[in-house]
Formats: C-alpha cells, structure tokens, sequence
C-alpha cells in the first residue's frame, strides 16, 4: 500500500471516498465477470477436448482406410482418381458477443461432388477413404471454431484477472490508505483548533478577570 500524493483537504477526502466506492463497485463486477468468463472457458475446453479426441480418431481410421485402398492401386491408378476434384468447400464467419467478448462462428458450404472418378481402377476402400476425410474436414472446421474461441476467451478472462488483482491489491487498498490517512490529518487539524480556541477563550477570561480585579 502507498498513499496517494493528494492534500490532505475535505474536499479530497469526499473526491477519494467516491473514487473507492465507484473502485469497489467496479471490482465486485469485473470479479462477476471473471468467474463467468472462467465458466464459459472450462465449458469449451471440455468440448474441445473431445472433439481433438474425435479427430485423432477420425485422423487415423481415415489414413488406415487410404493406406488399405491405396495398397489394392497403382500410383498411376491413385494419381488418376484423384486428380479431378469437382467439390468446393467455403467458409462463412461470424462473430457472436458473448460476456463482451466477441468470439467467431464458422458455417462450412459444400457443393459438388467429391468422388468424381469412374469405378474402373478404384475400389470401395477408396470411397470409404474418401468420405472419412470429408466427414473429418467437417470436425476439423469445428475444432478450429472451438479453439479459436477458447483463445479470445482466455485473453480476455487474462485481462480481466490483471484488472481484477490491480484494483484488490493496489488501488483500492491505497485509497482506503489515503481516506484514513486524510481523515487522521484532518482529525488532528480538528483538534488543534479546538485546543487553540479554547485556549484563546481561557486567555480571555484571564485578561477578563484581571481587569476586573483591577477595576
């Protein structure tokens, strides 16, 4: 704690008793933040989570299937059935607000078809390959979405927790420092005064009394 470099006057005193109400009521809600911020982030971590579990599992039944279809093929074969894509894939993004922090939504157009070769020279293993690694893209865009949103989340929650600890630990505690140091001054102010003027009014009524005597 330090105190503030602030006179120590009534009017000061008010200005910093405000600023250390408006300091508390901004804690208690960056605080309220912070904590929903933290819930929001476990909550998508935990389905992140599963969805990276997802993809390592659709990853490797997908490569298993073209290695399988792949091993039935020639080169040349492989090279010719794939060469021809005829599907498009686009992307839409949006942005959702959620606890002031604006987070994206991915939405995935596909159009066309993407088994465009003839059954001559490939096999069934390969249609499988293939659709494995169309329904994979699909969890992979949505893996992406998940985590790109736990980073907006937690570069927020980090902001808010430095906030949150800079008012806990420095601000308001250097006010209330000041407040109490001010009040002691002005205390102390106060009774000075008091103690000068009573003895301004004992003077007089000693002054008082001798001119009496002297009368």
């Amino acid at each position: 704690m330090a105190l503030l470099n602030i006179n120590p006057t009534r009017m000061a005193l008010m200005d910093l008793k405000r600023r250390t109400s408006s300091a508390t009521r901004g804690h208690k809600l960056l605080k309220d933040k912070q904590d929903g911020l933290m819930q929001q982030f476990l909550a998508i971590i935990k389905q992140a989570k599963e969805l990276r579990l997802t993809v390592e599992q659709q990853l490797g039944d997908a490569f298993k299937k073209f290695l399988l279809a792949s091993s039935w093929m020639s080169d040349a074969e492989l090279e010719n059935a794939l060469s021809s894509p005829q599907a498009e894939i686009s992307l839409d993004v949006k942005t959702k607000n959620v606890m002031s922090v604006r987070i994206p939504e991915f939405t995935l157009h596909k159009e066309g078809e993407i088994r465009t070769y003839g059954y001559h020279g490939t096999n069934a293993l390969l249609d499988e390959a293939i659709d494995a690694f169309d329904r994979l893209f699909e969890v992979l865009i949505s893996l992406a979405q998940i985590e790109k949103q736990s980073e907006s989340l937690a570069t927020e929650l980090e902001t808010t927790r430095r906030r949150v600890n800079a008012l806990e630990h420095k601000m308001i505690p250097d006010l209330l420092e000041t407040v109490k140091y001010i009040t002691m001054k002005l205390d102390e102010t106060e009774r000075a005064g008091i103690i000068a003027t009573m003895m301004i009014k004992a003077s007089l009524e000693e002054a008082e009394k001798e001119e009496l005597s002297a009368k």
